[in-house]
């Protein structure tokens, strides 16, 4: 008898009505962590090397692809529909895990972040986003993730990933949640943009 455990899948709709949830009852990485990959080449990289990311942009209507604690978020292009195709990737993922088929590739120093030259106001920064922000985007599919601060002019700018990007209500949520979080929690924070999009 081999020792395997049923891998159970299930799909949560998004905000971003190109973006679907697929929830795992496994961990696929440590909490905290995420990978975002916009086209197959990111997952050939040193940084985020994922066999898994690069199999499901086989799929031609996948255009992103979000790996996150115990979820992937996969963005699919305007021309399908997700009822036509969710049959197929649950299918393929659940034989992918039950194969025990690598997610990463990675490095173990890719693993650990490093922190301690963040200065007291990145990390009240990054402590916000992490207890407040993190759990409801992640909800959604999608991740909003610390990119840097201009202590000079008080801007704040955050990577969106998975279903966060290029979704219609991610401005007002990084504008009326997000940023306004923000001022009221960390001195010297003025303004909360996203880079990149």
């Amino acid at each position: 008898m081999n020792n395997t455990t049923t891998i159970h899948i299930y799909t949560e709709s998004t905000p971003n009505p190109n973006s679907m949830k697929f929830v795992f009852n496994m961990e696929l990485l440590p909490e905290g962590m995420s990978f975002d990959y916009t086209q197959p080449a990111d997952g050939l990289t040193k940084e985020k090397n994922s066999p898994l990311a690069v199999a499901l942009f086989g799929f031609d209507f996948v255009s992103r692809v979000f790996i996150t604690n115990n979820f992937i978020t996969l963005t699919k292009t305007e021309s399908v529909a997700w009822e036509d195709e969710l049959f197929g990737i649950k299918t393929y993922l659940k034989k992918y895990f039950e194969e025990k088929r690598p997610v990463f590739s990675l490095p173990e120093a890719t693993i650990a972040d490093d922190q301690s030259s963040d200065t007291p106001a990145i990390k009240q920064i990054k402590q916000a986003l992490d207890e407040y922000v993190r759990p409801a985007v992640e909800s959604d599919g999608g991740a909003i993730t610390f990119h840097s601060f201009d202590e000079a002019s008080g801007q704040v700018k955050v990577l969106l990933q998975g279903s966060c990007s290029g979704c219609p209500s991610s401005t007002m949520t990084l504008k009326q949640g997000i940023e306004a979080l923000l001022t009221r929690m960390v001195p010297g924070v003025k303004e909360v943009v996203a880079e990149g999009v």
